[in-house]
Parts: structure tokens; sequence; C-alpha cells
């Protein structure tokens, strides 16, 4: 991939994006894992002010296809993931239409991204799905992932996973 142009394409949202996202958060393989669409609409138009989460939109072949966004929990007072190291960023996203999910783009949307990450200076990144999203984590595991432990927070159960960045001595 490193000599084309990349797969994916990110940005951030827009207001225009929100009759989307309120569709995509009503999909019951969303539903599941988020909340109430009014609230979480709420939290992503927050988020577009915010200094600490960047609300984006993934576009594959010019379709919006995702969404992910990215925090850094020292920004944020009383985050639990603040006993990272800093210079860690985490990650969320969710494939939108139902009929794009299990078909890899997780994964790759992730590996691309957290590479993204990753070269503009991050040192971890982090993501934490839970327990149960069996798939989320298979997903992320795909994505080059590895398990750190598994958390409760006021966000509810965490299988809290890290990818680092690559060391100097492991570049060849």
């Amino acid at each position: 991939m490193a000599d084309g142009p990349p797969r994916y394409q990110f940005r951030d949202v827009a207001c225009e994006d929100f009759p989307l996202l309120a569709k995509w958060l009503a999909e019951p393989h969303i539903a599941k894992w988020w909340g109430e669409v009014d609230e979480e609409l709420a939290s992503i138009e927050e988020s577009m002010t915010s200094v600490e989460t960047r609300p984006m939109i993934v576009e594959w072949e010019g379709k919006p296809i995702a969404y992910l966004q990215y925090y850094d929990p020292h920004l944020e007072e009383g985050h639990p993931y603040q006993d990272q190291p800093k210079g860690t960023l985490g990650i969320d996203i969710s494939i939108g239409s139902p009929e794009l999910v299990g078909k890899g783009h997780g994964s790759a949307i992730i590996r691309q991204f957290a590479a993204e990450l990753l070269a503009g200076g991050a040192i971890r990144i982090v993501i934490d799905p839970d327990p149960e999203n069996v798939a989320a984590i298979r997903a992320y595991e795909k994505a080059g992932f590895r398990y750190i432990d598994t958390r409760t927070s006021i966000y509810g159960p965490a299988h809290f996973m890290a990818l680092d960045a690559p060391e100097e001595t492991d570049l060849k």
C-alpha cells in the first residue's frame, strides 16, 4: 500500500453528516455497542469543537462507510486511560452499513489509520471494545493490536488493547 494511494480517506465530521450518523447509530450492529442515538449525536457534535477528541468519517471509493474518532486521554480530565504513556491516542470505530460488516474493512481501516497516527508521532494507540464484541476484537487483533487487560470504567467493560510504535531497532 505504500506505493499507491491510501485505500481509505479520513475527514472531519461535518454537520451535513448527522443524518447519516443517526442512521448508522440506529443500525442493530452499532446500537448494541453505543448509547441512544440522540445522546451519541450530541456527544459527536460536542467533540467537533473539543481539543481531546476528533470525530471523523471514513470514506472508501468516495463514499462514507464508517465513523471513527480518536482522542488523547491525557487531555480529558479524569479519563480512565491516563495510566498510558504520554503520546498515547485512543480510537473508536464503527462500520456504518451492515452489508459492509465482516468484509475486512474494520481491520484495514484501523491498520491504515493507526499507521498514520504512529507516523505522526503517537507512541501507542489503544482501543477498548466490549469484551463480548468478539468480531471487533478479532478485527483489532488482525490489525496488530494486542490484549493488555480487562477494565471497567464509566464507559462500561473494556477489552483493553494496544498497538505500539515500532522501536528504532525494529526498523530494517
